[in-house]
Protein backbone atom coordinates (compact mmCIF):
# COMPACT_ATOMS: atom_id res chain seq x y z
CA UNK A 1 0.00 0.00 0.00
CA UNK A 2 1.37 3.60 -0.84
CA UNK A 3 2.50 5.79 1.91
CA UNK A 4 -0.39 8.27 2.50
CA UNK A 5 1.98 10.18 4.87
CA UNK A 6 4.61 11.81 2.71
CA UNK A 7 5.18 15.30 2.47
CA UNK A 8 2.65 15.91 -0.72
CA UNK A 9 0.07 14.04 1.34
CA UNK A 10 -3.35 15.76 1.21
CA UNK A 11 -6.07 16.00 3.20
CA UNK A 12 -8.84 15.55 0.21
CA UNK A 13 -7.12 12.19 -0.93
CA UNK A 14 -6.93 10.69 1.81
CA UNK A 15 -11.12 11.50 2.83
CA UNK A 16 -11.22 10.04 -1.09
CA UNK A 17 -9.71 7.13 -0.09
CA UNK A 18 -11.85 6.35 2.95
CA UNK A 19 -14.87 6.64 1.47
CA UNK A 20 -13.66 4.53 -1.19
CA UNK A 21 -12.21 1.62 1.27
CA UNK A 22 -16.48 2.09 3.11
CA UNK A 23 -13.99 2.98 6.34
CA UNK A 24 -15.94 4.46 9.73
CA UNK A 25 -13.14 6.26 10.67
CA UNK A 26 -9.38 7.66 10.31
CA UNK A 27 -6.80 7.77 13.33
CA UNK A 28 -3.87 9.62 12.69
CA UNK A 29 -1.65 9.79 15.86
CA UNK A 30 2.30 10.92 15.53
CA UNK A 31 4.46 7.83 15.77
CA UNK A 32 1.57 5.24 14.53
CA UNK A 33 0.45 4.21 11.39
CA UNK A 34 -2.17 6.11 9.73
CA UNK A 35 -5.42 3.56 9.86
CA UNK A 36 -8.67 3.35 8.82
CA UNK A 37 -11.67 1.29 10.42
CA UNK A 38 -13.48 -0.82 8.15
CA UNK A 39 -16.38 -2.81 9.73
CA UNK A 40 -15.09 -2.58 13.13
CA UNK A 41 -11.13 -3.71 12.71
CA UNK A 42 -7.91 -1.51 12.04
CA UNK A 43 -6.56 -1.46 8.42
CA UNK A 44 -3.00 0.33 8.28
CA UNK A 45 -2.86 3.06 5.65
CA UNK A 46 0.99 3.94 5.58
CA UNK A 47 4.35 1.92 5.41
CA UNK A 48 5.57 4.75 7.90
CA UNK A 49 4.57 5.79 11.11
CA UNK A 50 3.29 9.74 10.90
CA UNK A 51 5.96 11.93 12.07
CA UNK A 52 5.81 15.12 13.84
CA UNK A 53 4.14 17.97 12.53
CA UNK A 54 2.45 15.56 9.77
CA UNK A 55 -0.56 15.87 11.50
CA UNK A 56 -0.88 19.99 12.32
CA UNK A 57 -0.38 20.27 8.55
CA UNK A 58 -2.51 17.95 6.84
CA UNK A 59 -5.11 19.92 10.16
CA UNK A 60 -4.38 23.09 9.56
CA UNK A 61 -5.97 22.33 5.04
CA UNK A 62 -8.63 22.68 6.85
CA UNK A 63 -9.30 25.42 10.05
CA UNK A 64 -9.56 28.52 9.83
CA UNK A 65 -7.49 30.89 11.66
CA UNK A 66 -10.33 31.58 14.49
CA UNK A 67 -10.19 27.70 14.70
CA UNK A 68 -6.82 26.76 15.06
CA UNK A 69 -6.02 29.60 17.64
CA UNK A 70 -8.70 28.15 19.64
CA UNK A 71 -7.49 24.32 18.98
CA UNK A 72 -3.97 25.75 20.18
CA UNK A 73 -6.09 27.45 23.58
CA UNK A 74 -7.79 24.69 24.67
CA UNK A 75 -6.42 21.58 23.36
CA UNK A 76 -8.66 20.43 21.70
CA UNK A 77 -11.31 20.65 18.67
CA UNK A 78 -14.24 19.17 17.04
CA UNK A 79 -15.10 19.99 13.44
CA UNK A 80 -17.56 19.03 10.75
CA UNK A 81 -16.56 18.77 7.65
CA UNK A 82 -18.78 18.80 4.12
CA UNK A 83 -16.61 18.35 1.10
CA UNK A 84 -18.47 18.71 -1.95
CA UNK A 85 -18.41 15.64 -4.13
CA UNK A 86 -16.55 13.47 -1.35
CA UNK A 87 -19.36 13.69 1.97
CA UNK A 88 -19.67 14.97 5.14
CA UNK A 89 -16.72 13.96 8.03
CA UNK A 90 -16.55 14.94 12.07
CA UNK A 91 -13.05 15.80 12.65
CA UNK A 92 -11.81 15.32 16.21
CA UNK A 93 -8.15 17.36 17.02
CA UNK A 94 -6.23 16.83 20.37
CA UNK A 95 -3.01 16.77 21.84
CA UNK A 96 -1.24 13.88 23.00
CA UNK A 97 2.31 13.47 24.33
CA UNK A 98 2.54 17.02 23.13
CA UNK A 99 1.85 16.42 19.05
CA UNK A 100 -1.22 16.77 17.07
CA UNK A 101 -3.55 13.82 17.24
CA UNK A 102 -6.66 13.72 14.66
CA UNK A 103 -9.83 11.16 14.44
CA UNK A 104 -12.00 11.80 11.63
CA UNK A 105 -15.50 9.79 11.16
CA UNK A 106 -17.27 9.63 7.87
CA UNK A 107 -21.07 10.58 8.32
CA UNK A 108 -22.77 8.76 5.51
CA UNK A 109 -25.67 11.23 3.95
CA UNK A 110 -27.88 8.84 3.73
CA UNK A 111 -30.32 8.17 7.20
CA UNK A 112 -31.39 4.79 7.53
CA UNK A 113 -34.99 4.08 8.86
CA UNK A 114 -34.98 2.64 12.51
CA UNK A 115 -36.02 -0.77 10.63
CA UNK A 116 -33.25 -0.98 8.86
CA UNK A 117 -31.13 -0.32 11.93
CA UNK A 118 -33.19 -3.07 13.96
CA UNK A 119 -34.04 -0.24 16.75
CA UNK A 120 -36.56 -1.81 18.91
CA UNK A 121 -39.76 -1.19 18.02
CA UNK A 122 -41.25 1.08 20.77
CA UNK A 123 -38.97 3.55 19.57
CA UNK A 124 -41.10 5.00 16.33
CA UNK A 125 -44.09 5.41 18.98
CA UNK A 126 -42.39 7.31 21.29
CA UNK A 127 -40.55 9.70 19.04
CA UNK A 128 -44.15 11.11 17.55
CA UNK A 129 -45.05 11.63 21.18
CA UNK A 130 -45.38 15.54 22.27
CA UNK A 131 -43.12 15.49 25.17
CA UNK A 132 -40.72 13.78 27.54
CA UNK A 133 -37.20 12.25 27.11
CA UNK A 134 -35.19 9.39 24.83
CA UNK A 135 -31.63 8.64 26.32
CA UNK A 136 -29.46 7.30 24.08
CA UNK A 137 -25.98 5.35 25.69
CA UNK A 138 -23.56 3.29 24.79
CA UNK A 139 -19.70 3.64 24.04
CA UNK A 140 -18.30 5.54 21.42
CA UNK A 141 -18.72 4.26 18.21
CA UNK A 142 -21.68 2.16 19.37
CA UNK A 143 -23.88 3.96 16.47
CA UNK A 144 -26.17 6.78 19.32
CA UNK A 145 -26.22 9.62 16.59
CA UNK A 146 -26.93 7.29 14.10
CA UNK A 147 -30.03 6.12 16.09
CA UNK A 148 -30.91 9.77 16.99
CA UNK A 149 -30.75 10.39 13.01
CA UNK A 150 -33.06 7.96 12.24
CA UNK A 151 -35.60 8.79 14.22
CA UNK A 152 -35.33 12.58 13.97
CA UNK A 153 -35.49 11.50 10.17
CA UNK A 154 -38.98 9.19 11.05
CA UNK A 155 -40.54 12.27 12.89
CA UNK A 156 -39.87 14.76 10.22
CA UNK A 157 -41.45 12.99 7.34
CA UNK A 158 -44.58 12.27 9.02
CA UNK A 159 -45.23 15.56 12.10
CA UNK A 160 -45.83 19.21 11.33
CA UNK A 161 -43.44 20.77 13.77
CA UNK A 162 -40.46 22.49 14.34
CA UNK A 163 -37.07 20.19 15.29
CA UNK A 164 -34.76 21.67 16.82
CA UNK A 165 -31.15 20.21 17.08
CA UNK A 166 -27.76 21.06 19.28
CA UNK A 167 -24.75 19.72 18.17
CA UNK A 168 -20.87 19.58 18.39
CA UNK A 169 -19.94 19.38 15.50
CA UNK A 170 -23.53 18.93 13.25
CA UNK A 171 -23.18 14.99 12.18
CA UNK A 172 -26.13 13.96 9.93
CA UNK A 173 -28.06 16.47 7.95
CA UNK A 174 -31.36 16.77 7.65
CA UNK A 175 -34.02 18.26 4.88
CA UNK A 176 -37.11 19.62 6.13
CA UNK A 177 -39.93 17.11 5.09
CA UNK A 178 -42.90 17.49 7.01
CA UNK A 179 -41.06 19.60 9.96
CA UNK A 180 -38.93 22.46 9.97
CA UNK A 181 -35.45 21.20 10.87
CA UNK A 182 -33.25 23.70 12.56
CA UNK A 183 -29.60 22.63 12.99
CA UNK A 184 -27.07 24.70 15.60
CA UNK A 185 -23.63 23.24 15.72
CA UNK A 186 -21.72 24.69 18.65
CA UNK A 187 -18.85 27.00 18.13
CA UNK A 188 -20.21 27.95 14.80
CA UNK A 189 -23.92 28.65 14.99
CA UNK A 190 -23.41 29.34 18.90
CA UNK A 191 -20.84 30.10 21.15
CA UNK A 192 -21.60 26.68 23.54
CA UNK A 193 -24.29 24.19 24.29
CA UNK A 194 -25.55 26.51 27.10
CA UNK A 195 -25.79 29.41 25.10
CA UNK A 196 -27.97 27.29 22.49
CA UNK A 197 -29.88 25.87 25.66
CA UNK A 198 -30.73 28.76 26.97
CA UNK A 199 -32.23 30.34 23.55
CA UNK A 200 -34.53 27.56 22.38
CA UNK A 201 -37.24 27.85 24.34
CA UNK A 202 -37.35 30.77 22.13
CA UNK A 203 -37.29 29.52 19.05
CA UNK A 204 -40.38 27.48 19.97
CA UNK A 205 -39.21 23.74 19.02
CA UNK A 206 -41.36 21.02 19.99
CA UNK A 207 -38.50 18.58 19.46
CA UNK A 208 -35.11 19.33 20.59
CA UNK A 209 -32.64 16.89 19.74
CA UNK A 210 -29.01 17.43 22.18
CA UNK A 211 -25.96 16.15 20.96
CA UNK A 212 -24.75 14.61 24.97
CA UNK A 213 -25.54 15.59 27.73
CA UNK A 214 -22.58 15.86 28.96
CA UNK A 215 -22.53 17.65 32.36
CA UNK A 216 -24.97 19.08 35.29
CA UNK A 217 -25.90 21.59 33.56
CA UNK A 218 -27.01 20.53 30.05
CA UNK A 219 -28.35 17.15 31.66
CA UNK A 220 -30.89 20.45 33.69
CA UNK A 221 -31.57 22.12 30.89
CA UNK A 222 -32.58 18.58 28.86
CA UNK A 223 -34.61 17.56 31.97
CA UNK A 224 -36.03 21.10 32.18
CA UNK A 225 -37.67 21.00 28.16
CA UNK A 226 -38.77 17.81 28.60
CA UNK A 227 -40.82 19.14 32.01
CA UNK A 228 -42.36 21.63 29.80
CA UNK A 229 -43.44 20.13 27.38
CA UNK A 230 -40.95 19.35 24.67
CA UNK A 231 -39.91 16.25 23.22
CA UNK A 232 -35.87 15.47 24.25
CA UNK A 233 -33.75 13.25 22.70
CA UNK A 234 -30.20 13.28 24.05
CA UNK A 235 -26.90 10.59 24.60
CA UNK A 236 -25.06 9.80 27.28
CA UNK A 237 -21.94 8.05 27.52
CA UNK A 238 -23.13 4.27 29.81
CA UNK A 239 -22.37 0.93 29.14
CA UNK A 240 -26.28 -0.10 29.69
CA UNK A 241 -29.44 1.25 31.20
CA UNK A 242 -28.54 1.22 34.68
CA UNK A 243 -25.47 2.79 34.76
CA UNK A 244 -26.52 5.53 32.61
CA UNK A 245 -29.36 6.14 35.45
CA UNK A 246 -26.63 6.03 38.34
CA UNK A 247 -24.30 8.61 35.83
CA UNK A 248 -27.74 10.96 35.80
CA UNK A 249 -27.81 10.86 39.39
CA UNK A 250 -24.14 11.61 40.07
CA UNK A 251 -24.02 14.97 37.93
CA UNK A 252 -25.96 16.12 40.60
CA UNK A 253 -24.98 17.40 44.37
CA UNK A 254 -27.11 15.42 47.12
CA UNK A 255 -29.74 18.28 47.80
CA UNK A 256 -30.73 18.04 44.51
CA UNK A 257 -30.94 13.73 43.81
CA UNK A 258 -34.04 13.49 45.17
CA UNK A 259 -35.77 16.07 42.63
CA UNK A 260 -33.57 14.93 39.82
CA UNK A 261 -35.09 11.04 40.32
CA UNK A 262 -38.50 12.77 40.35
CA UNK A 263 -37.87 14.65 37.63
CA UNK A 264 -37.01 11.27 35.48
CA UNK A 265 -39.43 9.12 36.82
CA UNK A 266 -42.02 12.13 35.63
CA UNK A 267 -40.57 12.64 32.42
CA UNK A 268 -38.22 9.77 31.12
CA UNK A 269 -39.61 7.41 28.26
CA UNK A 270 -37.18 5.51 27.84
CA UNK A 271 -33.30 4.67 27.79
CA UNK A 272 -31.75 2.34 24.83
CA UNK A 273 -28.38 1.14 25.34
CA UNK A 274 -26.16 0.18 22.17
CA UNK A 275 -23.92 -2.23 21.09
CA UNK A 276 -22.53 -3.10 17.92
CA UNK A 277 -21.96 -6.50 17.31
CA UNK A 278 -19.54 -8.15 14.38
CA UNK A 279 -21.80 -10.19 11.97
CA UNK A 280 -21.52 -13.84 11.27
CA UNK A 281 -19.45 -13.20 8.15
CA UNK A 282 -17.11 -10.61 9.28
CA UNK A 283 -18.73 -7.87 7.02
CA UNK A 284 -20.50 -5.70 8.86
CA UNK A 285 -22.14 -5.24 12.16
CA UNK A 286 -25.63 -5.44 13.77
CA UNK A 287 -27.28 -3.23 16.95
CA UNK A 288 -27.86 -5.29 20.01
CA UNK A 289 -30.12 -3.05 21.95
CA UNK A 290 -30.99 -3.41 25.79
CA UNK A 291 -34.43 -1.53 26.27
CA UNK A 292 -36.07 0.28 28.88
CA UNK A 293 -39.29 1.60 28.28
CA UNK A 294 -40.65 4.30 31.36
CA UNK A 295 -43.93 2.25 32.62
CA UNK A 296 -45.55 3.22 36.27
CA UNK A 297 -43.96 0.40 38.01
CA UNK A 298 -40.54 1.47 35.93
CA UNK A 299 -41.25 4.92 37.22
CA UNK A 300 -42.10 4.52 40.78
CA UNK A 301 -38.84 2.45 40.90
CA UNK A 302 -36.52 5.12 39.30
CA UNK A 303 -38.52 7.92 41.96
CA UNK A 304 -37.20 5.72 44.51
CA UNK A 305 -34.02 5.26 42.93
CA UNK A 306 -33.97 1.52 43.18
CA UNK A 307 -32.37 1.26 39.80
CA UNK A 308 -30.99 -2.37 40.45
CA UNK A 309 -34.63 -3.67 40.19
CA UNK A 310 -34.96 -2.83 36.94
CA UNK A 311 -32.66 -5.37 35.23
CA UNK A 312 -35.81 -7.72 35.58
CA UNK A 313 -38.49 -5.00 34.69
CA UNK A 314 -36.39 -5.20 31.15
CA UNK A 315 -36.04 -8.81 31.00
CA UNK A 316 -39.52 -9.26 31.74
CA UNK A 317 -40.78 -6.41 29.91
CA UNK A 318 -41.09 -7.53 26.26
CA UNK A 319 -45.21 -6.73 26.36
CA UNK A 320 -44.15 -2.86 26.83
CA UNK A 321 -41.76 -3.19 24.21
CA UNK A 322 -38.39 -3.92 26.86
CA UNK A 323 -35.59 -6.09 25.92
CA UNK A 324 -32.40 -7.01 27.37
CA UNK A 325 -28.78 -7.37 25.23
CA UNK A 326 -29.08 -11.20 26.20
CA UNK A 327 -31.98 -11.25 24.57
CA UNK A 328 -31.43 -9.25 21.51
CA UNK A 329 -28.23 -11.05 20.97
CA UNK A 330 -30.42 -14.24 21.30
CA UNK A 331 -32.18 -13.31 18.04
CA UNK A 332 -29.37 -11.77 16.03
CA UNK A 333 -27.92 -15.36 17.12
CA UNK A 334 -30.96 -17.28 15.96
CA UNK A 335 -31.54 -14.67 12.20
CA UNK A 336 -28.14 -15.93 11.66
CA UNK A 337 -26.70 -12.72 11.75
CA UNK A 338 -23.84 -12.83 14.42
CA UNK A 339 -22.23 -16.15 15.37
CA UNK A 340 -22.57 -17.93 18.73
CA UNK A 341 -18.93 -16.99 19.97
CA UNK A 342 -19.87 -12.96 19.43
CA UNK A 343 -22.84 -13.50 21.28
CA UNK A 344 -21.93 -15.08 24.30
CA UNK A 345 -18.83 -12.75 24.11
CA UNK A 346 -20.98 -9.52 24.74
CA UNK A 347 -23.62 -11.53 26.78
CA UNK A 348 -23.90 -9.73 30.10
CA UNK A 349 -25.27 -13.11 31.57
CA UNK A 350 -22.80 -15.47 29.43
CA UNK A 351 -24.22 -19.14 31.13
CA UNK A 352 -27.71 -17.63 31.05
CA UNK A 353 -27.88 -16.90 27.18
CA UNK A 354 -25.62 -19.92 26.62
CA UNK A 355 -28.14 -21.85 28.35
CA UNK A 356 -31.10 -20.36 25.73
CA UNK A 357 -29.12 -21.25 22.90
CA UNK A 358 -27.98 -24.51 23.65
CA UNK A 359 -31.24 -26.16 24.93
CA UNK A 360 -33.99 -23.71 24.07
CA UNK A 361 -34.81 -26.11 20.88
CA UNK A 362 -36.73 -28.73 21.59
CA UNK A 363 -38.01 -27.42 24.86
CA UNK A 364 -40.63 -25.21 23.02
CA UNK A 365 -38.46 -22.00 23.98
CA UNK A 366 -39.19 -19.04 21.33
CA UNK A 367 -37.29 -16.16 22.48
CA UNK A 368 -39.32 -15.57 25.61
CA UNK A 369 -37.78 -16.79 28.61
CA UNK A 370 -40.64 -16.77 30.45
CA UNK A 371 -42.86 -18.73 28.56
CA UNK A 372 -43.73 -21.43 30.72
CA UNK A 373 -42.41 -25.22 30.32
CA UNK A 374 -43.46 -27.66 32.91
CA UNK A 375 -45.06 -25.35 35.35
CA UNK A 376 -41.82 -23.52 35.02
CA UNK A 377 -40.60 -20.59 33.17
CA UNK A 378 -37.53 -20.64 31.16
CA UNK A 379 -36.02 -17.71 32.84
CA UNK A 380 -36.69 -19.63 36.11
CA UNK A 381 -35.17 -22.87 35.06
CA UNK A 382 -32.34 -20.56 33.86
CA UNK A 383 -31.79 -18.81 37.03
CA UNK A 384 -32.12 -22.04 39.37
CA UNK A 385 -28.75 -23.20 37.68
CA UNK A 386 -26.99 -20.38 37.97
CA UNK A 387 -28.51 -18.50 40.32
CA UNK A 388 -24.88 -18.13 42.62
CA UNK A 389 -23.17 -16.66 39.50
CA UNK A 390 -26.30 -14.54 38.13
CA UNK A 391 -26.45 -12.73 41.03
CA UNK A 392 -22.89 -12.23 41.54
CA UNK A 393 -23.09 -10.59 37.76
CA UNK A 394 -25.85 -8.70 38.43
CA UNK A 395 -24.23 -7.18 41.93
CA UNK A 396 -21.00 -6.36 39.38
CA UNK A 397 -23.04 -4.44 36.62
CA UNK A 398 -24.75 -2.61 38.70
CA UNK A 399 -22.93 -1.49 41.15
CA UNK A 400 -22.79 2.39 41.62
CA UNK A 401 -20.11 4.26 39.79
CA UNK A 402 -17.41 6.24 42.18
CA UNK A 403 -18.40 9.83 42.15
CA UNK A 404 -16.17 11.89 40.62
CA UNK A 405 -13.81 14.42 42.05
Amino acid sequence: MSNLVDEDMRITPLLHMMVKQSASDIYLTTGAHASIKVRGQLQRISKEPMKPGNIRQLAEEVLSPSEIESFFENRELNKGLALKGIGRFRMNLYFQRGEVSMVIRHIRSNIAGPGDLNLPDVLTKMVMGHNGLILFVGSTGSGKSTSMASLIQYRNERHCGHILTIEDPIEYTFSHGQSIVGQREVGFDTLSYANAMREAMREAPDMIMVGEARDSETMEAVLGFADTGHLVISTLHAINVIQALERILYLFPGESKTRVLMDLSLNLRGVVAQRLIPSEDGEGLHLAAEMLVNTPYAAELIRKGQFNELAEVIEKGSSDGMVSFDQSLLALYKAGKISKHSALEYATSRNNLEWQINFGKGTGFSGDPYKEIEGQTVYEKVIESTTTERKSEVKELTAPLPEMA
